[in-house]
């Protein structure tokens, strides 16, 4: 368990954060009685996304390659008036 004061936790919070593991916590403190504690959330097993997921459920139609008309072009430019 790590003890800090919330000053110290303020200053230097993500050093702290780096070294904590699961299992153990950061006890925070106001002029020595602890107010909160901090604990690691359990990671998420990451898995890679499988390609082609929705493969046949929609299709692109052609007008979504074809330029885009000049009001909206100048609406993202930020020229419109």
């Amino acid at each position: 368990m790590i003890k800090l004061n919330i000053h110290e936790a303020k200053t230097h919070l993500s050093k702290y954060l780096a070294k904590l593991k699961a299992g153990d916590r950061i006890l925070l403190c106001k002029r020595n009685q602890p107010v909160a504690e901090i604990t690691p959330l359990l990671k998420a097993p990451v898995r890679p996304r499988p390609i082609g997921l929705a493969k046949g459920q929609f299709t692109v139609p052609r007008s979504f390659f074809e330029p885009l008309p000049e009001e909206l072009l100048r609406t993202f430019e930020g020229t419109h008036g």
